[in-house]
C-alpha cells in the first residue's frame, strides 16, 4: 500500500477520478469527476460543463449512500508502469456553507484553466465534499515506480 505522501501527491496531480456510488436501487455507478483536496478531504464543484438535468443523479445518490469510492489510475502500454489508487470516503453535498469552501475554490481554478471559460459554480453554488478514510493501493512496479513516474511528470 502506496505511504500517505505518495497518495497525497498523486492526489493533487491527477487531474481527473472516477467517482464510484450506489444509485437509488443500489447499484453501482461511476462518473468522472474532476477535484481538489483539502486536508483530508476532497471538494468537487456541481461546474458549468453541460448537464441533462438540473436534478443530478450523484447528489440524490450522496444522501441516500454516502459511503463512496475514488478511483485515480495511470495506463501506459508498457504495463510494467500501471497503479491504481483507491480512495474510500463519506460524501456530503455543502452549498457555501463549510469552512474550507473558499480554499477549495480558490485551488480548484488553480488546478482546472478550463475554469477561465467555464463557470465552476452555477445556479445554487454546490460542491460534494468527501472526507476521505482509508486507501488501497497497487502498482505493477511497487511503489518506487511511482515515485519514478512522478518525477518524469
Amino acid at each position: 500500500m502506496f505511504e500517505k505522501n505518495l497518495v497525497d501527491r498523486l492526489v493533487d496531480i491527477a487531474p481527473v477520478a472516477r467517482l464510484g456510488q450506489k444509485d437509488e436501487r443500489g447499484l453501482v455507478q461511476t462518473l468522472p469527476l474532476v477535484f481538489v483536496r483539502v486536508g483530508n478531504a476532497l471538494w468537487s464543484p456541481i461546474d458549468g460543463k453541460p448537464k441533462k438535468s438540473t436534478r443530478l443523479n450523484r447528489l440524490v445518490w450522496v444522501d441516500m449512500h454516502p459511503d463512496v469510492c475514488v478511483l485515480i489510475d495511470h495506463y501506459e502500454d508498457d504495463w510494467a508502469q500501471l497503479w491504481w489508487l483507491k480512495l474510500y470516503g463519506q460524501a456530503a453535498v455543502f452549498r457555501r456553507s463549510h469552512s474550507e469552501w473558499e480554499q477549495a475554490i480558490n485551488l480548484l481554478g488553480q488546478k482546472y484553466r478550463q475554469y477561465e471559460e467555464t463557470p465552476m459554480l452555477t445556479g445554487e453554488p454546490t460542491m460534494i465534499r468527501i472526507e476521505l478514510g482509508l486507501w488501497k493501493s497497487w502498482a505493477a512496479g511497487g511503489e518506487s515506480a511511482v515515485w519514478d513516474w512522478l518525477e518524469r511528470e
